[in-house]
């Protein structure tokens, strides 16, 4: 995709607004449709706000201005060589959308969804013909967070998942490769399954919200964002490498993995973690939390950047392999 091409954004709310600055910046022509009378005031205003943090990256190399807004979204798909769509998760606003712009695309766009918690065989039944369709599911912001996890299935048209790939890493992406679909894909599963024993170990009064959370930060959380897990384990057991781990620690594991929680967010659940929340907030407001994730955030990808410029992408094999 060359550097003048339009990319077409549907739903201008904080993903899509997010997604239209990192494609701005990314050196590309921005059309969105999102039907609400603030959407443009809203989507500039988010852009104005991004602007920065996409410099101190080195991605800001577009026009911020180069957006313009369309009340039919046929018109916003029209010319456009890839789609982002992130209007709300509920088929009953995306299934007529799709219909809208199926009849308007060029062939061989890519219509890529941000859909977290609907699945693609769910998506894909609001099309004709869903071979446009694939899954690009960000980690909120997406101007932000590298990650986006890519899907197609036997629908899928040859080529869309390839395509999309392609149009994220110029934009400065990490693409993951999921293979089979499950509620959540993969991240938010990893996430949940962490949240869900944080939420035991709270209930159970092991340990307050504010010091399971600064377990996570400032333990392995620094480490998961070096390396993930397996790979991670497999370093801890020396030259014997994961072979070695599973069989030094595998009782251990297993000790553990049979004691972990299964909590429910009911309301005296939802409500102990409000209260712990708050306590740690220590009276900051959510904008200045924000703020100040968004920058300790930003500082590490500045400061990892030159590291992670050689690793090869993780949806490609290894050179040779």
């Amino acid at each position: 995709m060359s550097e003048t091409t339009t990319v077409a954004i549907l739903g201008a709310g904080v993903i899509g607004a997010s997604w239209a600055a990192l494609f701005l910046a990314a050196g590309h022509r921005v059309a969105i449709h999102d039907p609400s009378p603030d959407a443009e005031t809203l989507a500039r205003r988010y852009v104005e706000s991004a602007w920065p943090v996409l410099t101190a990256l080195g991605h800001a190399g577009g026009d911020p201005d180069a957006l313009r807004f369309h009340a039919d979204p046929a018109e916003a798909v029209a010319g456009a060589a890839f789609v982002q769509e992130s209007v709300p998760e509920r088929t009953a606003i995306k299934h007529p959308l799709y219909a809208r712009i199926e009849p308007a695309l060029a062939p061989g766009t890519p219509v890529a969804s941000s859909a977290s918690g609907l699945t693609l065989s769910e998506l894909q039944a609001g099309w004709q013909d869903p071979a446009p369709l694939v899954l690009g599911h960000p980690f909120n912001p997406p101007h932000l967070i590298p990650l986006v996890e890519v899907m197609g299935n036997e629908r899928t048209g040859a080529g869309m998942v390839e395509r999309a790939e392609a149009v994220y890493r110029a934009a400065g992406k990490v693409t993951i490769r999921v293979r089979r679909e499950v509620p959540g894909h993969v991240a938010n599963r990893l996430q949940a399954a962490l949240w869900r024993e944080a939420i035991h170990l709270v209930t159970s009064g092991v340990a307050s919200v504010e010091d399971v959370d600064t377990a996570v930060w400032a333990g392995p959380g620094l480490r998961w964002a070096a390396m993930g897990p397996t790979m991670l384990f497999g370093l801890g057991a020396g030259a014997g490498g994961l072979a070695e781990f599973c069989a030094r620690y595998g009782d251990s594991f297993h000790r553990w993995w049979d004691d972990l929680g299964q909590p429910r967010l009911d309301a005296e659940t939802a409500r102990a973690l409000a209260e712990g929340a708050a306590a740690e907030a220590r009276g900051e407001s959510p904008e200045a939390l924000s703020a100040r994730r968004d920058a300790l955030i930003l500082a590490m990808l500045q400061a990892t950047a030159p590291l992670r410029s050689g690793e090869p992408r993780p949806s490609e094999p290894p050179a040779g392999g």
